[in-house]
């Protein structure tokens, strides 16, 4: 059994000193000491917890390493090597613009879950940096992610004995009215920007649901219109500096799509417009080349594909959207139109059918009224051959 001792330093403080085992090298015994602000049986206690934490192996020496310079170590030898450069350079704004501002200063083994929460609130009152406001819910959701992933790494390096995080409730954001297209406002966006660059994209995410970056990073050996259909095996991803090509997130991003006809009739016309460009230019074939590409046949920075989406719809006379919200256009069709969910969620690329069941739940209230309705039916056919 471990042993230790308690020892008064002041009216209210206490020392305590604890045998923590012979030095590996040294062979020498070694101590430490803890203290504790409070009564004797309040430095009991505590020395009693550090006791068990050593008999059972879990004990960890006090450190001076503080909450800035953990979370600066572990952007550098854990986040930087285990995400995407684009995840990574979101996780480092996180950081260093919000976290390490408010929680740094704090030693890392000292930091409860009250200074998080603190600073939780503080971010949703004031976070802005432009002092005119807080932030959203969901941004310091995001925050409570990214802490709550560096402190579970800080767990596994023994740095602490629990996440102080997993004690916090992360801020609920409140669901956002979700902003799509109608049947006759899609077909009036197509027709009006039939002869631009940003055609193909947008109807590429009308008729298949998919992202921004799978559309930029498809390849036309990805696409087989004689079989209607096209298969998603990476995404464009943009950082501030570079543009990369990436896997899919999840398995289920990896996914086969099939095309309807219309979307087929268009993109043999656009193979066949960019093979007379690609000759015209000199490029020649090129089995890598992209759907979607600049003239030069570079790919196509998803941010200027998004600003001139914005541009081209704030023209049309529909309703404004992000082009996001084109995917979600199609997938809230794909359901109102009486599409099993879960066919809806394999298109979607999503993880399981329960997220699509919860991201477009504002479209289940019209297909309860048509079960219901199909149950009337069948119901009284039944009853009335009887």
């Amino acid at each position: 059994m471990s042993k230790g001792h308690i020892r008064q330093r002041g009216e209210k403080s206490w020392a305590i000193k604890i045998d923590i085992g012979a030095n590996p090298v040294t062979g020498k015994r070694r101590s430490k000491w803890h203290t504790v602000h409070g009564t004797k049986r309040d430095a009991e206690k505590e020395c009693r917890r550090l006791l068990t934490q050593l008999d059972n192996e879990k004990y960890i020496e006090p450190s001076k390493l503080t909450v800035a310079a953990y979370l600066t170590q572990w952007l550098n030898d854990s986040a930087r090597h285990g995400v995407s450069p684009k995840t990574y350079e979101r996780y480092a704004e996180i950081v260093n613009k919000h976290l390490i501002p408010s929680l740094g200063a704090h030693l890392l083994r000292k930091l409860s879950p009250l200074h998080i929460q603190a600073c939780y609130s503080q971010a949703l009152d004031s976070g802005r940096r432009n002092s005119k406001g807080g932030l959203s819910a969901l941004t310091v959701k995001h925050h409570h992610r990214v802490l709550k992933a560096a402190l579970r790494q800080a767990v596994r390096w023994q740095l602490l004995v629990t996440n102080p995080v997993d004690a916090v409730d992360a801020p609920r954001p409140v669901r956002k009215e979700m902003r799509i297209l109608d049947q006759a406002d899609s077909a009036k966006l197509l027709r009006s920007i039939a002869h631009t660059q940003v055609y193909i994209p947008v109807l590429l995410a009308v008729t298949t649901g998919m992202r921004r970056g799978e559309i930029l990073a498809l390849r036309w050996r990805d696409v087989d219109l004689d079989a209607g259909r096209l298969q998603v095996v990476r995404t464009l991803e943009q950082t501030r500096t570079t543009l990369n090509f990436k896997e899919p997130k999840t398995d289920r991003s990896r996914r086969t799509i099939t095309l309807p006809s219309y979307a087929i009739e268009e993109l043999r016309e656009h193979w066949k417009q960019q093979a007379e460009l690609r000759l015209t230019l000199g490029l020649g074939k090129d089995p890598e080349s992209l759907v979607v590409c600049r003239l030069d046949g570079q790919p196509l920075q998803p941010r200027s594909l998004t600003h001139e989406f914005s541009r081209m719809i704030a023209r049309v006379g529909v309703r404004r959207i992000r082009f996001h919200d084109l995917r979600h256009t199609h997938l809230s069709h794909l359901l109102a139109a009486g599409v099993n969910p879960k066919v809806a969620s394999e298109r979607a690329g999503h993880a399981s059918v329960a997220i699509t069941l919860d991201v477009y739940s504002h479209v289940l209230p019209g297909l309860q009224e048509d079960v219901a309705k199909q149950v009337d039916v069948a119901l009284r056919k039944a009853l009335d051959a009887k």
